[in-house]
């Protein structure tokens, strides 16, 4: 087997520490870098293009899987995390292993074991890991904010500074006050994750921050129009309507 490119990525300097001398043993794998949180570790994945990354879920600034959501083609992952027994079932649906902390020598050992298989027979483990993060979207409670990355840059948008949302194909067009950025994102996520009552679904494209509403206007018979503070117009479907009578209480 030739030689495996690896990266560590966790914010604990002894967790770093850990998985390096537990490495000390597998020859074949070379850690070229270690980060301590996601904006250094997806800078770091995107000059090294390692084959394998170690990557710890619940970090400072952004999650790990906040971190690949980022990422265009993933390679392959071993989480650790702290996540209960019915989050990790993510894991397991997605064939993505993973390290319960604290592990063991020998849980790492399998977890290396796994990840070198995969490697070795060129599976495609970026469909897996897309699969696991939506999955994981799926599970996790309410939105407070959303990461996007324009380029080299990475934002994170608090919801409140979010005008509205507009699907586009498999993708979610995410119009905020700092900007207009696309998402790799299903609506039914944001639909299902964001604040009840702060947000509605007011047509199958379009979804608003109640906040921002300027004015409701008859555009035509059973049609209307919906203007945002931002200038934006927006149709409204029936369905919508009903929604933001119940929301708005008019």
């Amino acid at each position: 087997m030739s030689t495996i490119k690896a990266i560590i990525i966790d914010d604990e300097n002894l967790a770093r520490e850990l998985i390096k001398a537990y490495l000390a043993k597998h020859t074949e794998i070379e850690v070229v870098t270690e980060c301590p949180d996601g904006f250094q570790g997806l800078k770091a994945v995107q000059e090294h293009q390692p084959d394998l990354i170690f990557l710890d879920v619940q970090m400072p600034k952004i999650t790990g899987f906040e971190m690949l959501e980022l990422l265009d083609e993933p390679p392959a992952v071993i989480f650790s995390t702290a996540f209960d027994q019915y989050a990790i079932k993510a894991f397991e649906l997605n064939a993505t292993d993973y390290l319960l902390k604290p592990y063991s020598e020998s849980r790492f050992d399998e977890a290396v074991q796994k990840a070198k298989a995969k490697i070795d027979q060129r599976e495609n483990v970026s469909k897996e890991i897309k699969s696991l993060t939506e999955t994981r979207r799926d599970q996790q409670e309410q939105l407070d904010r959303i990461v996007v990355k324009t380029g080299n840059k990475i934002q994170i948008l608090p919801i409140e500074q979010i005008h509205h949302f507009e699907a586009q194909d498999d993708y979610v067009a995410i119009h905020s006050e700092a900007g207009k950025f696309l998402k790799l994102m299903r609506m039914k996520h944001l639909e299902d994750g964001l604040p009840d009552g702060e947000f509605v679904r007011i047509h199958r494209s379009h979804m608003v921050n109640v906040k921002m509403i300027e004015k409701l206007e008859l555009y035509e018979k059973d049609s209307y129009l919906l203007t945002l503070k931002s200038g934006a117009q927006l149709p409204v479907s029936r369905s919508g309507h009903g929604k933001l009578k119940e929301v708005l209480k008019y």
